[in-house]
């Protein structure tokens, strides 16, 4: 048996000290999360946040930084997530655009909001996350690189 872990994106946008949020449908119930996902087949990593961003807020996004680079897993009989964390900034909402199957709402939320949501987050890694982000933990973009298709 090969092990891979699966590879999702996810993204920090911070507006007015509060942090866009989504409240999804999950096999647990509803749970908050950052707009979020799993890479697909030929997709850059840069592409998969900006299309996960507007695919589940109706913003489109602009990655400014790298905040983290995590392995996940929340035992293990559960899979791995390899989980690259963006962020950035949001403009052009679009709000008469659906939202992803799954979105119920998407929230504004100051981060000792989110902290009282704690059982209610998608995992652990969505409030470390904004706290790492909150220290000030930034990476270049340039530390990514795409290299798909090359012969």
């Amino acid at each position: 048996m090969v092990w891979k872990p699966h590879v999702t994106v996810a993204a920090i946008i911070e507006r007015n000290h509060q942090f866009l949020l989504v409240e999804e449908h999950t096999s647990n119930g509803l749970a908050f999360n950052q707009p979020a996902g799993h890479l697909e087949p030929g997709e850059s990593l840069f592409d998969a946040v900006q299309r996960e961003v507007n695919e589940e807020t109706a913003w489109q996004f602009t990655p400014e930084y790298i905040a983290a680079i995590q392995l996940w897993r929340k035992n293990p009989d559960m899979p791995s997530f390899l989980r690259v964390c963006f962020a950035g900034t949001c403009h052009s909402f679009q709000e008469e655009q659906a939202l992803d199957e799954g979105i119920m709402a998407t929230h504004w939320l100051a981060r000792d909001e989110i902290a009282a949501k704690k059982n209610a987050l998608r995992s652990p890694l969505v409030l470390t996350t904004i706290d790492q982000y909150l220290q000030g933990e930034r990476h270049p973009l340039s530390l990514l690189k795409t290299f798909i298709d090359l012969e």
